[in-house]
């Protein structure tokens, strides 16, 4: 049976982002091999991730709007040449400037090329099952840990951290670039399709961004992300303060990853069903409270517990706000929109590491960590709860590519 081409947009997605983050966070395994072999500080060399994130940010309206103008084939194809190529000069880099710069501001960057264009592209291919489809594409990106990681712990352990890094961009390049060709713009775009009902189709970009309801997305997107980033970044080394061997602590994550796969699917398909928003809001008011139950818990049981339950929910929340944002701005401008919510979830993911450092070595515990996590993540539920999404326009229109 011939697959409908839409379901291929999807798998061609989920790859490219599984590869993508997947390369970008090879930094965290290669963190002790880069620091022994060159003498950097293991401060120094996590930056490189800091500013990663930032760049992330910054990049990710960018190569959205720029998704918009010249359709998402060619941005992903742009964006898997330099990430490969980045990875690979990185390799070669003698400072840890020179390091944090191309790791961190051009590996990010090209980054943020796969997931706001691919998750535009996806909206746009879909009018049923459009949450499932975009949880599809976030659970590719969330398979990375699960195997890109493992990949890049298995390379570093039979090679130097350079040539690892260079195998990783081979990798990169191999399969990005093909399966960037497979991307192609919505029938709607293409063809300049009749749209029935399209989502406010005389708005301009700059009407939109001034909307409250993207700047309500948008703030939403950052509350939510800062919520979950410190319990991620942080978890492990409060498991090992709890007095839980290092080798178990680390077995958080993988609790939280497999969790998190399931979290996109179900609420890819709760979100089809009863409403994106409404579902977005219960997971950010029950994600606030999971997030509270780390400052009670001390045993790996009660951690694993925990985790399950918040990596459920964080990775629920994330495909959300795609299908929000197409259900309520032209598909015309998407890549724009969903770049605006991914650069305010980025900017909220690089507070995590940051505050969680500050408060532990302030205080010596991580307790209020996960307290402001908790008040953040109401922030983030009270702000979604004040969206209202655009009055539906029933007359047909025709959108211009």
């Amino acid at each position: 049976m011939r697959i409908p081409y839409r379901w291929i947009i999807v798998a061609a997605g989920g790859l490219l982002g599984c590869v993508a983050i997947g390369a970008m966070f090879s930094l965290p395994v290669f963190l002790q091999p880069i620091a022994k072999d060159t003498g950097w500080s293991v401060t120094g060399v996590s930056a490189a991730m800091t500013i990663g994130f930032l760049s992330m940010a910054a990049g990710s309206m960018a190569w959205g709007n720029l998704s918009d103008r010249i359709g998402a084939r060619l941005v992903v194809l742009a964006g898997s040449v330099i990430l490969a190529a980045s990875l690979a000069l990185a390799s070669f880099a003698t400072s840890l400037l020179a390091f944090q710069l191309i790791f961190g501001l051009a590996v990010g960057a090209a980054t943020a090329a796969i997931f706001a264009p691919m998750m535009a592209c996806v909206t746009g291919w879909f009018d049923a099952q459009r949450a499932l489809a975009v949880s599809l594409v976030s659970m590719g990106m969330g398979m990375a840990p699960m195997t890109m990681s493992p990949l890049a712990a298995w390379l570093i352990t039979h090679n130097d951290w350079r040539t690892s890094l260079q195998i990783i961009a081979g990798i990169v390049a191999v399969v990005m670039i093909p399966v960037s060709l497979l991307v192609r713009r919505a029938p709607a775009l293409e063809h300049g399709a009749a749209q029935v009902g399209e989502p406010q189709a005389g708005m301009t970009v700059g009407e939109a961004i001034r909307s409250p309801q993207f700047i309500v997305l948008v703030g939403t997107n950052f509350f939510c992300c800062a919520t979950h980033a410190g319990p991620i970044f942080h978890t492990v080394s409060y498991a090992v303060s709890c007095g839980i061997p290092l080798m178990a602590a680390v077995t958080i994550y993988s609790v939280e990853g497999l969790a998190g796969l399931g979290g996109r699917i179900a609420f890819g398909l709760l979100g089809d069903r009863y409403g994106a928003k409404r579902m977005l809001v219960i997971a950010l008011f029950l994600q606030a409270f999971t997030a509270l139950g780390y400052y009670f818990v001390r045993e790996l049981a009660a951690f694993y517990t925990v985790a399950a339950l918040f990596g459920f929910l964080y990775a629920g929340t994330m495909p959300l706000y795609a299908a929000i944002a197409r259900d309520n701005f032209p598909l015309r401008m998407m890549g724009t929109v969903i770049g605006g919510t991914a650069m305010a979830g980025g900017l909220g993911m690089a507070t995590g590491p940051l505050a969680g450092g500050l408060i532990y070595d302030s205080l010596g515990s991580y307790g209020w960590l996960y307290i402001g996590s908790w008040m953040i993540g109401l922030g983030a539920f009270l702000t979604a709860m004040t969206f209202k999404p655009f009055p539906k326009d029933p007359t047909p229109v025709v959108v211009a590519a």
